[in-house]
């Protein structure tokens, strides 16, 4: 006798939560492999489920349950602001803070006089690049990637999501440096985890986000401290510098700026949760 949808959707958030994940999970992976809308999943919990749309839940939901792998890797998007972004194993899965930093530079750049170039570095899927063109098309949108394999996904949502953004392979703003070429804004979420807190992190995180996005240096300044000293060649006069940051490295951060920038004015934003995770600084 087949299985409803209810009781599958049931065993699996047991099956998970006995595995210490996320039982909401099971929900997010039922809804990929049905194709259901929300509704459409409630309107059918009582229906039963075909083999082999079950068998290959199932699957995915062994593989998060027993190895961490995260569920935008199984089902391939995430959402950002609203819109749907491919990712995969090259890319850093988008995070909800990072829609507040898109949501600062928006408001910060309203009023600003046009044309303004808006530089993303280390743009990975691209999502910070892609909404800021999508929210306000009348923004002049660039962004790099060291990494060729997340620029070509940064590539292919910019056309799922009809972005025009232009896309360079640049060890940060390396491709800019001497040419004379200047942006009013740069902003950038780069890697800012010290190595030393690896084994901290959860293996949804460790052993499948690309370390190149999640690890640096100097206590994971390096980044920081590499884009900053690149931007006084290439940030334009009065122009403005957005980073997210880890929680704890809001004075560094400042203290980086203020030393390559000294007139600079700097603003540090806490996030949802109170915690410190933007700056924003007029230079």
């Amino acid at each position: 006798m087949s299985q409803t949808i209810q009781e599958v959707l049931n065993r699996a958030s047991v099956f998970l939560e006995e595995h210490g994940r996320e039982p909401k999970v099971a929900e997010i992976l039922l809804l990929h492999h049905t194709n259901f809308s929300k509704t459409d999943l409630l309107l059918n919990l009582r229906e039963p489920i075909d083999e082999a749309t079950l068998n290959a839940f199932l699957k995915d939901i062994e593989t998060h349950a027993t190895t961490g792998k995260p569920v935008q890797h199984l089902t391939g998007t995430e959402q950002f602001y609203g819109r749907n972004f491919t990712v995969n194993e090259h890319v850093l899965i988008p995070r909800p803070e990072t829609e507040e930093l898109v949501q600062l530079i928006l408001a910060k750049t309203k009023d600003q006089p046009r044309p303004l170039k808006v530089l993303d570095i280390g743009t990975g899927s691209g999502a910070i690049a892609i909404t800021l063109k999508s929210e306000d098309p009348t923004l002049t949108v660039e962004a790099s990637d060291i990494s060729t394999q997340a620029l070509a996904i940064a590539k292919q949502n910019a056309t799922n999501l009809n972005a025009d953004v232009k896309f360079h392979q640049s060890d940060f703003l390396q491709k800019w440096l001497g040419t004379g070429e200047k942006f009013n804004l740069i902003v950038s979420n780069p890697p800012y985890i010290a190595w030393e807190e690896r084994e901290t992190l959860s293996d949804t995180v460790k052993n499948f986000d690309p370390e190149l996005a999640l690890f640096a240096d100097n206590q994971g300044l390096k980044a920081y401290e590499t884009i900053i000293n690149q931007a006084k060649s290439v940030l334009a006069p009065s122009g403005c510098l957005a980073f997210e940051i880890g929680h704890q490295q809001a004075e560094s951060v400042t203290q980086l700026i203020k030393s390559a920038f000294p007139t600079s004015s700097v603003e540090v934003i806490k996030d949802i949760n109170q915690k410190d995770r933007i700056i924003f600084a007029k230079c």
